[in-house]
């Protein structure tokens, strides 16, 4: 029962982490720097939709993917694309730039590993031109960041 009651304890505790867009507003506009140079880049709504979802399913951040799922349902993203994105092998529902997309944002995500393979990388660039697939590669790292400055600073969910 003590061990129990420790248990509960420790996840009714809550922490207060350090919000870094307060004390380091530099590295905030840094990163929101990115984000513009991403908002005018010619990567589609959607395939940065599918990224940004996609990469945050794997690192575990509820913000994003909170954020970033509303934000492609208003943009046109269908719930059932969404729900089976985790699944995006076997769904038969994507395109195979889409597929493409997703297979370099695991990789990239999960860089420790193995890296980003040959085969990943060159489906991707035989697909893309040069400035489409820089910017994909800069989408997948920017969100990766934001996952985990979300995450470590454990950034609750809008009400």
């Amino acid at each position: 029962m003590a061990v129990q009651l420790c248990v509960i304890k420790k996840h009714n505790v809550m922490e207060n982490r350090i919000n870094i867009q307060q004390v380091q507003p530099q590295a905030y506009k840094a990163m929101f720097a990115l984000e513009a140079f991403l908002a005018g880049a010619i990567i589609s709504k959607g395939h940065k939709h599918l990224l940004k979802i996609r990469a945050s399913q794997i690192n575990g951040c509820a913000y994003c993917l909170n954020m970033h799922t509303k934000e492609a349902l208003a943009d046109g993203e269908t719930a059932k694309r969404i729900f089976l994105l985790n699944a995006w092998k076997e769904s038969g529902l994507f395109s195979p730039q889409e597929e493409a997309i997703l297979a370099l944002t695991e990789e990239i995500t999960l860089i420790a590993g193995h890296g980003v393979s040959d085969a990943v990388y060159n489906r991707a660039a035989a697909l893309f031109d040069e400035v489409y697939l820089s910017q994909l590669v800069m989408a997948i790292v920017t969100i990766n960041a934001w996952n985990r400055i979300a995450i470590t600073t454990k950034t609750k969910l809008p009400d």
